[in-house]
């Protein structure tokens, strides 16, 4: 039962990544298009967007490992 609740934190928690930076991109991609002089301002805000994004499949991973070891 602990590896189903693993697989599912982890699956859930790239999943869950994988749509929010797709948005992130994407709108990042549409105002780029929009504005172009504003590049810089909106790949910087981009890349801190992505960064907290990715930190919740890792928050997944260790959650995954919390539950293994009980």
């Amino acid at each position: 039962m602990n590896l189903i609740a693993a697989a599912i934190a982890i699956g859930l928690a790239a999943l869950g990544a994988g749509i929010g930076n797709g948005l992130i991109v994407g709108r990042t991609v549409e105002g780029i298009a929009r504005q172009p002089e504003l590049k810089s301002t909106l790949q910087t805000t981009m890349f801190i967007g992505v960064a907290l994004v990715e930190a919740l499949p890792i928050i997944g991973v260790v959650i995954a490992f919390i539950v293994l070891n009980k």
